[in-house]
């Protein structure tokens, strides 16, 4: 059985339009597709996650201080899911890369959210991919494809419906690289380079785009070659 690792954004899970129609049917196809797959998922903190991080910097909270905060939105948002997923998921949210992958096994999903500060999800999901020695990761976002610069920002952007993980590298650059468009973030991208990884970059809220990325078919957003 294949195994694959999927980042949902929480702008996917919850970004406040018909969240819970959403998630049930999220929960629903990820049900099916578990058959076939063997399933990990890491979920973001979103709107919400923003929200408490910057009431923490009015109030002068350390940088830390706020990553922490935004990691547990993060786990609130994780659980939301196994709500939904029911006897299938994990009753306790990993804290842990490791901990999610030892948890694994096929016909079981697992869910999590962040782990320590300075570890976005993108990245937790790549290390878990490299415990679970998964196939591929599925970046679930509110983007649907890799371009070269901020679409929304940039009309003349380039659109890559393939790329290899090298061109991703390009794009996303270094994690001190201020201002560079994360669409998926540095330190995923190193640790999928270096365990040849492949990427599927799909808009999260498409559920038949989504399926098709998790079970390794053609999409239309942008497939990373890590070969």
């Amino acid at each position: 059985m294949q195994k694959a690792v999927i980042s949902v954004g929480g702008s996917v899970l919850i970004p406040g339009n018909d969240d819970a129609v959403y998630i049930r049917q999220l929960a629903d196809m990820l049900r099916e597709v578990s058959k076939e797959v063997q399933i990990a998922v890491v979920v973001g903190g979103g709107k919400m996650s923003r929200y408490y991080s910057e009431t923490g910097r009015q109030l002068g909270g350390t940088v830390y201080q706020l990553d922490e905060l935004g990691i547990g939105i993060t786990r609130v948002n994780a659980k939301l899911l196994t709500v939904a997923l029911g006897d299938i998921a994990n009753s306790e949210i990993p804290l842990k890369a490791e901990e999610c992958a030892s948890m694994s096994e096929p016909g079981r999903i697992v869910v999590m959210g962040g782990t320590e500060p300075g570890h976005t999800t993108d990245a937790v999901a790549a290390m878990i991919a490299r415990c679970m020695k998964a196939d591929r990761v599925i970046n679930a976002s509110n983007v649907d494809a890799v371009y070269s610069a901020d679409p929304r920002k940039d009309p003349d952007a380039k659109r890559f419906s393939k790329m290899t993980i090298k061109e991703l590298k390009e794009v996303v650059g270094d994690e001190h690289d201020a201002g560079r468009s994360y669409v998926f973030d540095p330190m995923g991208v190193d640790i999928a380079m270096e365990n040849r990884i492949d990427l599927f970059m799909v808009n999260g809220r498409d559920l038949s785009e989504l399926r098709n990325a998790i079970l390794g078919k053609e999409i239309k957003g942008t497939f990373v070659d890590s070969h």
